[in-house]
């Protein structure tokens, strides 16, 4: 689903290396944390795959095409194949939590039973009856399950998660850990980056520890461990 094969990416202007000669796979049906302190190289990573940049070296590939080589007018069709979700949520707040997702559909260029299917999106998070409330009116755990259906109303195959709990409470976190972990068993391939120790100790899965942009562990046992 997702490979790096000897990646690194240096930022000329800083002379940053963000991420060091990093090799690795994710199988389809995976659910993989990416973890290490701030500055690790997580996000960078993130924006790999989503090809919002593209590696000083190497090569990262999605499905098996190296997305170095994908044209301007084919980026869109790949992140319809990707969702992401963002610490922050993201919501359009004049938009209602159904809306949000029809928006997102038609930013994609999806067409034909909008509606519909921004309602099944919010049905699988539980937040069907919420679908008329707007963001505001949404608790924070509220507007991050809305967020995560946003990132699944496309049906993609991959999620991305960016800090997912990062401002939510210890029991608001569980729940959305549980949701993702429960879209993982339902097919979805899960990459969860994270620097919370309490997240990826609370449900083990496979684990990525990068170190000043260096994988410096790949363990299939999980565990936070640095």
């Amino acid at each position: 689903m997702v490979e790096f094969r000897h990646v690194t990416k240096t930022y000329a202007r800083t002379h940053t290396h963000a991420l060091r000669n990093v090799d690795f796979k994710v199988g389809k049906g995976e659910f993989v944390y990416i973890t290490g302190h701030s500055g690790a190289g997580k996000s960078t990573l993130l924006a790999l795959v989503l090809r919002r940049t593209t590696p000083t070296e190497g090569v990262v590939a999605i499905a098996g095409q190296d997305l170095a080589r994908l044209r301007e007018g084919q980026l869109p069709l790949l992140r319809r194949r990707i969702g992401m979700v963002f610490q922050d949520h993201r919501l359009l707040p004049k938009l209602s939590a159904a809306d949000n997702l029809t928006f997102a559909l038609r930013a994609t260029g999806a067409g034909g039973q909008l509606e519909q299917r921004a309602l099944n999106a919010l049905r699988l998070v539980g937040l069907a009856h919420k679908r008329k409330a707007f963001p505001i009116e949404l608790s924070l755990g509220e507007q991050q399950r809305v967020a995560i259906a946003r990132a699944l109303v496309t049906n993609p195959p991959l999620l991305l998660c960016d800090e997912p709990t990062g401002n939510l409470d210890p029991d608001t976190s569980w729940e959305i850990l549980e949701l993702l972990n429960d879209l993982n068993i339902k097919g979805t391939t899960v990459v969860v980056a994270t620097h919370s120790r309490d997240l990826v100790d609370a449900m083990k899965h496979r684990t990525l520890v990068l170190r000043n942009g260096e994988l410096v562990r790949d363990d299939d046992r999980g565990g936070y461990s640095l």
